[in-house]
């Protein structure tokens, strides 16, 4: 028998996660990023403490609706490929853990009273094939990261398999994302260069035309 005092519980913990939910579009849409070159000095200047800060911002910006791909691409840009990479596995999976629990404590019950016999079908299938369903949602890149997170934990998928499905799934992405935004310079300079070589080739023979021209048509 359900009692109302049980009922006003799960239905406040929905919301709250709810509210947590709209509050992290917001701070995301509004919250302006630092520039890269403040982010590297301070970096530099803190130490260890700033990787593990970093770390911990990542997880808490993927925990709201924010495209990884962005995140990881920007990581790159900021830290180079190797330390970018590993922040944003570390971050990632920070993220994926806290999205997993917050929907597991407050959205569980209140899907369950809604879904019903739906629901209970689903976690029968996740239960035991949950690793490879979530492995392959991770590897598509169409599949939002943070619907997955939270979609996982509204289920009854166990720990251990998304964790394991998550950190196999989201790597590859990681690294072509992180790569993008490390060579991002080179990148840049590249095409500086490709499109500044023309036009000085094409300036130089543009002068020595006119100065020949000149030459030319001069009074004897």
């Amino acid at each position: 028998m359900r009692t109302p005092g049980r009922d006003d519980t799960t239905w406040l913990r929905a919301s709250l996660l709810v509210l947590l939910l709209v509050a992290g579009l917001v701070v995301a849409l509004t919250v302006e990023l630092p520039d890269v070159d403040v982010v590297r000095r301070w970096l530099d200047d803190v130490g260890g403490a700033g990787w593990a800060g970093l770390v911990g911002g990542v997880g808490l910006v993927l925990m709201a609706p924010v495209p990884r791909t962005a995140v990881s691409v920007l990581l790159g840009l900021v830290a180079g490929f190797v330390p970018g990479l590993l922040v944003a596995l570390a971050g990632a999976m920070l993220a994926a853990l806290g999205s997993f629990g917050l929907a597991r404590w407050l959205g569980r019950a209140a899907v369950t009273r809604l879904a019903g016999p739906r629901l209970a079908r689903l976690d029968r299938l996740l239960v035991d094939r949950g690793f490879v369903s979530l492995l392959v949602g991770r590897l598509l890149p169409v599949v939002p990261f943070v619907v997955l997170s939270y979609g996982s934990g509204l289920t009854a998928m166990r720990l251990l398999p998304y964790l394991a499905a998550t950190a196999l799934g989201i790597l590859p992405s990681t690294v072509v994302q992180v790569g993008v935004g490390a060579s991002a310079p080179a990148l840049v300079s590249g095409v500086t260069a490709a499109v500044a070589l023309p036009l000085v080739a094409l300036a130089v023979a543009g002068a020595l035309w006119f100065r020949r021209r000149r030459a030319g048509v001069s009074p004897s």
